[in-house]
């Protein structure tokens, strides 16, 4: 498994697909890409890349628009991620089935694949529902992804793609005691409309503003998961109507007590949101890959989009209504080992 640590998401993941092939009697052994890098590259990679989205999230979505295959920009950093070369292959050696979940890794080791430098077969789990061109590689074996959405958008970018089941912690649906222990901890009523404001690991986007509009609905009561970012939690905690929280470890149990979430970035939270059932709205999406995961969730059906405050608390009705679209977890797909066996890998079903 090679992941990267730019935010939670490709680790978790990683975690997950860990864990299944581990259920099947594999051996498996994890990487981070950022420690591939020579020197302390990667770790400077990832300190950018985070002060980026908190600082100037707009300039990351313009980066994303020009990386276009062919461009100066992509061809300039395609080759950069080629000096994680020598560390991969030794990382990697002796290994029957690579296995990405981050586009950084994906490109590396597209090119060593493609390059014949790499015999091993390269498999990228594609954690978004929108692909950017990083993701694909003509040299990766095999795309997997949770969605024909995402799917075609990876064919479209060259790679060969299928749709798998979606890779989320199995979470044990909670009971209406367990609903009734968090209001009771955040010292709300226990019938409260919970509306569970996510934001990934740090916190990122207009997190405290999606907050207040959903406390102004008097629809819901905002629950904020402010993951790590502690400035945040500090902020919020002095706002009437709203409850903080910080870095969480039961994140399944948080989103069955709530009747919705509200996220802004279509990543590995939203993906564990939709297979717990629970209804799932964007608002305020960071630019970037939030802008293109909200328009794919909503395309695929999955997560209808908010693009103002009135839409907003029309969705949340409907939210608290029950007219919601059919959950993730129920839409049939191949299991991630099956999938496996249209790579030319050593994992059988």
């Amino acid at each position: 498994m090679v992941s990267g640590s730019f935010g939670a998401g490709h680790d978790a993941a990683a975690r997950e697909i860990a864990i299944r092939l581990t259920e099947q009697g594999h051996l498996v052994r994890a990487w981070d890409i950022v420690d591939l890098f020579p020197a302390r590259i990667g770790r400077l990679l990832r300190s950018a890349y985070l002060k980026q989205l908190e600082v100037s999230p707009r300039s990351w979505g313009l980066l994303l628009r020009h990386l276009e295959p062919g461009s100066t920009l992509h061809r300039a950093a395609t080759r950069a991620l080629g000096m994680t070369a020598r560390r991969l292959l030794s990382a990697t050696a002796g290994a029957d089935l690579i296995v990405s979940t981050h586009p950084f890794a994906s490109q590396a080791l597209g090119r060593l694949r493609a390059g014949e430098r790499l015999t091993t077969p390269v498999v990228t789990y594609l954690t978004d529902l929108s692909v950017h061109s990083l993701w694909v590689h003509r040299g990766v074996d095999l795309h997997l992804a949770l969605h024909e959405v995402a799917a075609r958008q990876a064919r479209e970018w060259g790679g060969r793609a299928t749709v798998i089941e979606p890779l989320v912690p199995y979470a044990v649906p909670a009971g209406l005691a367990d609903r009734a222990d968090y209001r009771v901890a955040w010292g709300l009523e226990p019938d409260s409309r919970i509306a569970l404001v996510v934001g990934g690991s740090l916190g990122i986007g207009d997190l405290a503003a999606t907050a207040a509009d959903i406390a102004a609905s008097g629809l819901a009561v905002p629950v904020v998961l402010c993951g790590r970012n502690e400035a945040l939690r500090a902020r919020l905690a002095r706002l009437d109507g709203v409850v903080a929280l910080g870095w969480r470890s039961d994140l399944a149990g948080l989103m069955q007590a709530s009747d919705c979430v509200v996220q802004n970035a279509g990543g590995f939270t939203s993906l564990e949101a939709l297979a717990t059932g629970v209804p799932v709205l964007t608002y305020r999406c960071i630019p970037g890959h939030g802008l293109t995961n909200a328009a794919a969730l909503e395309e695929a059906g999955l997560v209808p989009w908010a693009r103002d405050v009135v839409a907003l608390s029309t969705l949340l009705s409907r939210a608290f209504a029950g007219a919601w679209p059919r959950p993730l977890a129920t839409r049939p797909a191949q299991t991630l080992v099956g999938a496996l066996t249209l790579a030319p890998t050593a994992v059988p079903a």
